[in-house]
């Protein structure tokens, strides 16, 4: 199984970089994270926003791997605490399915985004920034992972 992290932006500070890598380094094979950065549009003085995000909702789904579950991170969506995240990734361990989870940028993600995706879960009642997004959902797999392992990780 692999688990995409289809992401609005591709010049994220170093620390965001490091942090993401960390966690993603520490999956096995079998629940392998890879990350696909989809370039944000220009957001100038001017700039149409409804526009900006509806071009970077359509990359987001360009980028969606084929028979992949795809779930929207919205403010919305369905809140899951880390052992429900855990149940959640076994049960798609168990069945081997792809997963692609769509964060969006400083607008959100593309309602062509959130009406594309099987489900739509919360990180968060908080706002988070984007960057510190793919921070947080990698530690959260990885503790997700940990947990179904019985791995010290967790405590």
């Amino acid at each position: 199984m692999q688990i995409h992290i289809i992401a609005i932006g591709d010049r994220m500070p170093e620390w965001v970089e490091t942090g993401y890598k960390e966690y993603a380094k520490r999956l096995p094979r079998e629940c392998r994270l890879v990350l696909h950065e989809i370039p944000a549009g220009r957001r100038t003085k001017g700039a149409d926003l409804r526009r900006v995000v509806e071009q970077e909702g359509a990359r987001q789904l360009d980028a969606i791997p084929t028979g992949a579950r795809v779930v929207a991170l919205d403010r919305v969506g369905k809140q899951l605490d880390t052992e429900a995240l855990a149940e959640e990734l076994k049960r798609r361990l168990a069945g081997s399915e792809n997963l692609a989870l769509l964060v969006g940028g400083p607008e959100g993600l593309a309602p062509a985004c959130l009406e594309r995706a099987n489900e739509r879960w919360a990180l968060s009642k908080l706002t988070l920034a984007h960057p510190v997004v793919r921070v947080v959902l990698a530690e959260q797999l990885y503790r997700a992972w940990s947990i179904i392992n019985n791995l010290p990780y967790h405590r």
